[in-house]
């Protein structure tokens, strides 16, 4: 079955933890490079599978990169293509979607498969679609592939959103710093990514009012320039390793992170009996005694609870006492992992969209396999509460979105190695 994580529970953590920059902001801003005219620099960039796809993606659109520690330099090429992205980047994560607009205003054309990524349930790209189509795109399917053309450019529009899609939102935004008038989006998703993604654009020239409200404007511009841009912390990163402690005991300083990005996550563990310490960059996760239910939770669009961190959450509620739910709005496969959880002792049953527990006084260790990148890093949190050893694989989920995460929590006290089915244990860096 290849490589897995193998875990020893029952070990608190200590210590403290830089936050790097946001998967889900670094991935679109990867993207958006694409518009300006000259070379864009990335700080404190995290150096995941998903960015690298998305590289590969930009290499084929022309585009030359190159790392320098956690700073990555973006230049777009300068001569024509045919917009076509590589097949196997593009399956690989549904964030290749990012570059259709980017594509568009440099090419005039992209081709590509259906965008893939996690198996969470219908993920459809309609609305994408058909803000473009309202732009002057063209949108066609040859077989299994999409294609999008727009010789002539795109042009402003005022169009609302059938619903505050995070995804749809950044790929009009990027489409409308560069169509020709003004355009009006309304009923727009307000995720903190979504203000990174405008204040990188704003940074290159772009005039943009609104990010972060449900009402965006733009003025498009003939053209952008390059940017030094530091993207966000990432909230999930910090919203995993939060759980881990209220998982594990023990407390961690999560450094470089404002608290404001990960309210109804910390208030839910603070619910649960954590302490936290709210500073304007940095937040102290403690747990030193028993944890108790919280009800039921739902998550929903931001400033809601994340669908990103409901599995790490739940993972650190299956031995509080009494019942917690999580229902999740958004994917209707979003605890796939609650299977890992019942092969470890715990009494949580999948419900519909949510994940209903029963906290049990321990957790065991077991071997079970992760299916998708949020729900293999809660079968780790999990894990750290087990009194015995967990194999836990499918570790290439987890690569996508979180670097080093066996090495960090190893520098927090935890036994946990990389081994693959030879029983070798493998270097803990994931490059």
């Amino acid at each position: 079955m290849g490589e897995y994580l193998r875990v020893w529970g029952g070990r608190p953590l200590f210590g403290r933890v830089r936050i790097p920059a946001a998967k889900n902001s670094v991935l679109p801003l990867l993207a958006a490079s694409m518009l300006s005219d000259g070379e864009t620099i990335l700080t404190e960039v995290p150096d995941l599978a998903d960015v690298r796809q998305s590289l590969a993606i930009f290499k084929a659109l022309q585009g030359s990169y190159q790392w320098q520690g956690n700073r990555l330099k973006l230049k777009p090429g300068s001569e024509m293509n045919a917009g076509v992205l590589p097949a196997d980047a593009a399956r690989a994560m549904r964030s290749s979607v990012f570059y259709l607009a980017p594509a568009l205003h440099r090419f005039g054309r992209v081709q590509t498969p259906m965008p893939g990524g996690c198996k969470l349930g219908p993920r459809p790209i309609d609305i994408h679609l058909e803000g473009l189509s309202q732009m002057g795109a063209k949108v066609e399917w040859q077989g299994e592939e999409l294609v999008v053309t727009a010789p002539r450019g795109l042009h402003g529009m005022d169009y609302a959103l059938r619903l505050p899609s995070v995804g749809a939102t950044e790929t009009l935004l990027m489409a409308a710093v560069r169509a020709k008038g003004e355009t009006i989006l309304r009923g727009v998703a307000r995720e903190p990514e979504i203000v990174d993604l405008a204040n990188y654009l704003i940074q290159c020239g772009a005039v943009i009012e609104g990010a972060g409200s449900p009402v965006i404007r733009v003025r498009g511009q003939k053209q952008l320039h390059g940017a030094e841009y530091t993207p966000i912390p990432d909230r999930i990163t910090a919203a995993t390793l939060a759980a881990a402690v209220a998982s594990a005991c023990g407390h961690v300083t999560l450094e470089h992170c404002s608290p404001e990005l990960l309210v109804p996550e910390l208030l839910v563990l603070e619910q649960a009996g954590c302490g936290i310490q709210r500073k304007e960059d940095s937040i102290l996760v403690e747990r030193s005694r028993p944890l108790k239910g919280v009800g039921r939770i739902y998550t929903g669009v931001y400033p809601g609870f994340s669908t990103d961190a409901a599995p790490v959450i739940a993972a650190a509620l299956l031995t509080a006492n009494g019942r917690s739910a999580i229902e999740d709005t958004v994917f209707e496969n979003r605890f796939a992992c609650a299977r890992g959880f019942t092969e470890m002792g715990a009494n949580a049953v999948r419900a519909g969209r949510a994940v209903e527990i029963q906290g049990v006084r321990n957790l065991v260790g077991a071997t079970t396999q992760g299916t998708d990148l949020r729900g293999g890093a809660a079968l780790v949190v999990a894990a750290l509460a087990a009194k015995e050893q967990s194999n836990i694989y499918g570790v290439e989920h987890i690569r996508r979105g979180y670097k080093d995460l066996p090495s960090t929590l190893q520098t927090l006290g935890a036994n946990i190695k990389l081994c693959n089915d030879e029983q070798t244990e493998l270097e803990v860096t994931e490059g």
